[in-house]
């Protein structure tokens, strides 16, 4: 939780005043082990759990079950912060205004294992309020996503945590643990002893105090949000203030918040209150939101809307809640041009779209360069003059004098033509290596235009065969008229692209030896290639 300035602050204003007011719940302090805290506990218990008359209507059998939805949230202090548990319901308790919307994120982005993402939930930066998910069955590297880097938020990102002294690890019953974050909330296990648990809340505190997060996901916390009080910030909030009286705004929407997302699919209606107003509704639009401030004048209208309620019910009835109860704010997703920035307002913060471009392109290209080859490309010298005063030693001579080495297959110009790819056909690469490699080369020794084509042809030759069964069929049967026992035949699964570039005078391949548009369209290939289960190398051919 956030206390605001560092301030000291009652434990009790953490908590929605219905929930310390109701009868339903009750409200304990406790002090154990110099640490105080206070306890929640109650719900509200339905002599008739409200699906009983639907399941009577469907079978015609009498039913009638009792439920009551409990709910616990502790509230304690420890010398570096304070937190909240909850327990069941526990989570609808707590004000979203003191939430600290960090304090997730920054502890993922700090410790999951390098191949531990499990799932990641991104918010695109624009005014659709679009949100993607990518999840996996087993641990994988976040560059295996093949994720939006420039223009997304991450929300969410779970995976698996093996290298801390918490009490499920030491125990020696597991290697790992699952870990899901989103901006203000840790799901992990916890040790169930006061000891224990205050021993894995330091390992938790310890983490989030780290000054760095881990390389491979330095771009999440790059995406920084903006400071209110900055010029920009300022600025933009000023053209979204004259904006909110408009429900029609192409730049503005509704936006499901990251801890909403679960319910928002089965949500069947909604509760919109501030103060004594409340509005129910079965659809839940933008103009509903912006039906609260449109009288306020300018500069109050935004902050109306974080004096919003809202929460979505499973019933349309409002008597089930499906996920915790969030301020207007957190609904609104406003895409604002300023100048020629692009500021994006979404989850009650603002975002520069593009910002920390150049840190990020810059750090994936010299990653990529770094790893290591799988295959061996022989110097591309120089050969005797043609009549025409051209270089004899061209790409065709290039690609004869890769496949001459053993387990290397010449397909250069051995191009697949199907009903859909007749004439010239498609060109699957230059040559197949020994581990399933798609060898493409090229030369680049003025321009970027070669490259660009480079690029183009790995991710539509993979594409291509990933989908394309014809073109999958007629490659597989080129493939075994030269070796019928290679391994491609049977292993189709991971595919690796292999770019081999001869740049002027064979120099060394890295961020400044690109030209800045190769850079742009290389990165797009790796991340629609890695979505699509391919690996990729870049290798710079000598001369």
């Amino acid at each position: 939780m956030k206390v605001p300035d560092g301030s000291a602050l009652e434990l009790s204003r953490f908590v929605r005043d219905r929930y310390l007011d109701s009868d339903n719940y009750q409200t304990r302090e406790f002090t154990r082990r110099g640490i105080t805290g206070l306890l929640i506990t109650g719900g509200v218990p339905r002599d008739r759990a409200d699906w009983c008359d639907v399941v009577e209507s469907i079978t015609g059998l009498e039913i009638n079950e009792r439920s009551r939805a409990a709910a616990g949230l502790v509230l304690l202090e420890t010398a570096r912060g304070t937190y909240a548990l909850s327990y069941g319901v526990g989570q609808h308790m707590l004000d979203p205004y003191h939430r600290d919307d960090e304090f997730g994120l920054e502890f993922a982005t700090r410790c999951l294992d390098d191949a531990g993402v499990i799932k990641i939930r991104n918010q695109i930066m624009d005014g659709r309020g679009r949100v993607d998910e990518y999840s996996v069955s087993r641990g994988e590297r976040i560059d295996d996503f093949g994720l939006e880097r420039f223009a997304a938020v991450v929300r969410r990102i779970c995976g698996t945590v093996s290298g801390l002294p918490l009490t499920s690890l030491q125990s020696g019953k597991v290697r790992q643990v699952r870990v899901e974050c989103s901006q203000a909330a840790i799901k992990l296990p916890l040790a169930t002893s006061m000891e224990q648990f205050l021993s894995d809340l330091g390992v938790i505190e310890d983490v989030c105090a780290r000054p760095d997060p881990l390389p491979q996901l330095r771009f999440v916390s790059r995406v920084h949000t903006l400071d209110n009080r900055s010029r920009k910030a300022v600025d933009a909030q000023k053209i979204l203030e004259a904006q909110l009286t408009d429900p029609d705004s192409p730049r503005l929407t509704i936006g499901v918040p990251d801890s909403c997302q679960e319910g928002y699919s089965s949500a069947q209606a909604f509760r919109v209150r501030r103060g004594t107003q409340t509005i129910e509704l079965h659809e839940f639009e933008l103009r509903h939101l912006l039906q609260f401030v449109k009288d306020k004048p300018p500069g109050e209208r935004l902050k109306g809307l974080g004096d919003l309620r809202i929460t979505m019910f499973s019933d349309d009835d409002f008597q089930t809640p499906a996920g915790v109860t969030t301020n207007g704010k957190e609904w609104l997703i406003a895409d604002i041009p300023l100048g020629s920035d692009r500021l994006f307002y979404g989850n009650g913060k603002w975002f520069e779209v593009g910002a920390g471009f150049i840190e990020t392109l810059e750090e994936e290209l010299t990653n990529l360069f770094a790893q290591p080859q799988t295959v061996t490309l022989p110097h591309w010298t120089k050969g005797p003059l043609n009549s025409d005063g051209q270089d004899t030693h061209d790409e065709d001579w290039f690609n004869h004098k890769t496949a001459e080495q053993d387990g290397y297959l010449l397909f250069d110009k051995d191009t697949v033509r199907t009903a859909k790819f007749r004439g010239g056909g498609l060109e699957i690469c230059d040559i197949l290596g020994p581990d399933n490699q798609l060898i493409c080369i090229k030369k680049a020794l003025a321009t970027t235009a070669p490259l660009n084509h480079l690029f183009a042809q790995g991710v539509v030759a993979v594409e291509t065969l990933r989908s394309d069964i014809a073109v999958r069929g007629k490659f597989l049967t080129q493939v075994a008229a030269h070796t019928p026992d290679h391994r491609m035949l049977n292993d189709f699964g991971t595919l690796r692209v292999v770019f081999g570039i001869l740049l002027k005078d064979g120099m060394d391949i890295a961020v400044n030896s690109l030209f800045a548009f190769a850079q742009v369209s290389l990165l797009q290939a790796v991340r629609r290639l890695r979505a699509m289960n391919a690996e990729v190398e870049v290798i710079a051919i000598r001369r």
